[in-house]
């Protein structure tokens, strides 16, 4: 297997840069970039002076951490070179690794070799990934609590029960012909566990929805101040204001953090009759985002769910019933539109213990493995309820990447950045 690196943190320039390598000549490559200095003693930091491969020339001083295979997050000897974050450091130190036999990693390379060697399995890269792209507290916490093995460790659970279920059934058929085996264990086994996994999917919808968010679409007339509301709540520059009618073409997504919840602000075509293709493209398009969001905050000068403008109408800011009062323009009534926001979410989205199922595929597998159960549940004959048991199994193996096809290996890392 070849050896690989990665810049593992934020593009120069920083004031650390962090070069991962990892793989079978890892330590051998790390030690011939400091040599004639040693290599530090495994999971310790210790400074040493970076050399080019040939020239031998100094590049930088850095902190040097070398992992043996046994605990490294790849499962196989690594290192990790802490640098000064210029970009000539980087790219220099980064062209050695390479003279010296290791290449660029891939996306998501560093935790895929970490499945593959058995240090994670599916449902923890799954989150490694969520926790990467967490931008909210719920989202964060969530991650976290399937990427310490929650989920697998429940379904090894499950699987192991699943196996001694199995032994039950083969005892049926052992003594199929004794008088007293007439009820067997396994069936009500079964039955048991099918209820404790379709409980767990009941946290699908909660935990998709932490990770995704909710999409609240902004509507309403040309000049109603949809894009200025846009900008005060994203609190920077993001949509084009003008008191020309039609300046918004495209829908404009702004991410908001609704208390934890997620949120997706968008920023729709004004809405009216229009001979201008391309704005009533806009337009249309507009009505189907609006259609399919999960809110849509009306926007208006005089009527709607959020009455806009105020500063001009001399209305008092605030929620009143089921309509707000704001102006984009000084930000009176910005902060009451938010927090009505944040408890239209709640309402919608509780937040309690973290959902255990977060991702449709987790779904999928859980659902086979439920509907397979409850087969053997059913199933007199000890024969077809071996193989009910045995497709339950089954299908706890692909959620957990026990048996898993290249091609979603290759979807789900592919979601990684270099370095990870």
């Amino acid at each position: 297997m070849d050896t690989i690196h990665a810049l593992s943190s934020g593009a120069p320039p920083a004031g650390v840069a962090v070069i991962r390598i990892s793989g079978p000549r890892a330590l051998a490559i790390a030690a011939e970039l400091i040599a004639p200095q040693k290599l530090p003693p495994p999971r310790r930091a210790m400074l040493r002076s970076i050399f080019a491969a040939k020239t031998r020339q100094h590049l930088d001083s850095a902190i040097v951490i070398t992992f043996p295979g046994t605990s490294s997050f790849t499962g196989e000897e690594s290192a990790e070179l802490h640098l000064h974050g210029s970009p000539a450091v980087v790219s220099a130190v980064q062209q050695s690794l390479a003279l010296l036999g290791s290449r660029p990693a891939d996306a998501g390379e560093f935790t895929r070799r970490a499945f593959e060697n058995g240090r994670i399995d599916l449902t923890q890269a799954e989150a490694l990934a969520d926790l990467i792209a967490a931008e909210t507290d719920a989202q964060r916490d969530q991650a976290l609590s399937n990427a310490s093995g929650k989920l697998r460790d429940l379904a090894e659970h499950w699987r192991d029960r699943i196996i001694s279920l199995m032994a039950d059934t083969e005892a049926d058929l052992d003594f199929a012909d004794e008088a007293d085996v007439s009820v067997t264990p396994a069936t009500a086994g079964a039955q048991m566990l099918a209820a404790e996994i379709e409980s767990a999917l009941a946290t699908a919808t909660i935990g998709e929805r932490i990770r995704d968010g909710f999409t609240i679409a902004v509507t309403g007339p040309p000049n109603a101040g949809k894009s200025s509301l846009i900008n005060a709540l994203a609190k920077r520059d993001v949509a084009i204001v003008t008191p020309h009618a039609g300046t918004t073409r495209d829908i404009i997504e702004v991410h908001l953090n609704l208390g934890g919840i997620p949120a997706i602000l968008l920023d729709t075509a004004g809405l009216r009759e229009t001979d201008d293709p391309v704005e009533a493209e806009g337009i249309a398009r507009a009505r189907a985002r609006a259609a399919s969001a999960d809110f849509v905050l009306s926007l208006d000068p005089h009527e709607g769910n959020v009455v806009s403008k105020i500063d001009e109408t001399g209305q008092d800011p605030g929620v009143r019933g089921a309509t707000a009062y704001v102006s984009a323009k000084t930000g009176a009534g910005l902060a009451e539109l938010l927090q009505w926001l944040q408890d239209w979410a709640r309402q919608q989205l509780p937040l309690g213990e973290p959902a255990l199922v977060t991702q449709s595929r987790q779904a999928h597998w859980l659902s086979q493995a439920c509907f397979s159960l409850m087969e053997a549940a059913s199933e007199p004959d000890p024969v077809l309820r071996a193989e009910s048991l045995r497709a339950a199994g089954h299908a706890l193996g692909r959620l957990t990447g026990r048996i898993d096809p290249e091609a979603v290996l290759g979807a789900i890392f592919s979601r990684f950045c270099i370095g990870k």
